[in-house]
């Protein structure tokens, strides 16, 4: 019995596949390689030491902070109950946590701003109590949450639905109770899902705009994350704006970093 082998492709093959992929690398990669052309190493510290540029910074790492902690602590009740629940209006529920990551972020903030601004449908009632909350800190973390938290539910879904359920099953008939199951069992399989959805919420978070500039405004210092403070330097300070695009690179440089990491570690897992 003879047995035929494929044969293997000719170099200049395999190099014509380079040359279709080089135009789309040059396109993603010729913009971020520009920024740094055209800060210099003393332009970008003369940037730092500008006072809207600490604010912004600041400002966003907060915000992004206190979203990402939100959207843990109220997300993960919603993951749990779309990975290991299947109810009526479960399709419903799943593409309403889907909805505000395909939205134009202009559309989320005109959304949150009817619902939560003075004559919102929900903010008169806050108005009536003499607490607004448009143009405000929290608005600022309400705007990225919306957009944000999505992400978090989705990777914590994928986490708590990849658990064996036998796992699950031993520890209940251990005598187990179900928050018990939910710390020592579920949460401890899925960490890497959960840190992965923690990070790519925080840096979705860092990087929002559109539903923050409708709904929280873009005030120095109270509501001006760096994206808007990037809007605002096209118009005054160039400088400022450069500084902060290397910053927010940085930070989603670092964001991908960790997370491909923790991935690979995954891979790894499972390939031992």
């Amino acid at each position: 019995m003879q047995v035929s082998y494929a044969k293997p492709l000719p170099r200049w093959v395999k190099s014509l596949w380079v040359v279709f992929a080089l135009p789309m690398l040059l396109f993603i990669s010729l913009p971020l390689i520009s920024l740094f052309v055209r800060t210099s190493p003393q332009n970008l510290l003369l940037g730092l030491q500008l006072n809207q540029v600490q604010q912004a910074v600041i400002l966003s790492l907060l915000t992004s902070t206190v979203t990402t902690v939100i959207s843990i602590i109220l997300g993960t009740p919603v993951a749990y109950l779309l990975a290991r629940h299947r109810f009526r209006f479960y399709r419903v529920i799943d593409t309403l946590v889907d909805l505000p990551t395909v939205l134009p972020p202009a559309v989320a903030g005109v959304a949150l701003l009817m619902a939560f601004g003075r004559r919102g449908v929900f903010g008169v009632l806050f108005a009536d109590a003499g607490f607004a909350i448009p143009f405000t800190l929290i608005a600022v973390v309400m705007a990225q949450t919306f957009i944000a938290a999505p992400l978090y539910i989705k990777a914590a879904t994928i986490g708590f639905t990849n658990v064996n359920c036998e796992l699950k099953q031993a520890a209940s008939l251990d005598g187990a109770s179900k928050p018990q199951v939910f710390r020592y069992i579920m949460v401890p399989m899925s960490w890497k899902a959960l840190v992965n959805g923690s990070v790519m919420t925080w840096a979705r978070a860092m990087g929002e705009f559109g539903a923050t500039m409708i709904f929280a405004g873009n005030f120095p210092g109270r509501t001006q994350t760096m994206p808007l403070a990037i809007y605002i330097g096209f118009e005054i300070d160039m400088n400022v704006a450069l500084t902060l695009s290397i910053i927010l690179i940085g930070f989603s440089f670092l964001t991908l970093v960790i997370v491909k990491g923790i991935l690979h570690r995954q891979y790894e897992d499972v390939v031992e």
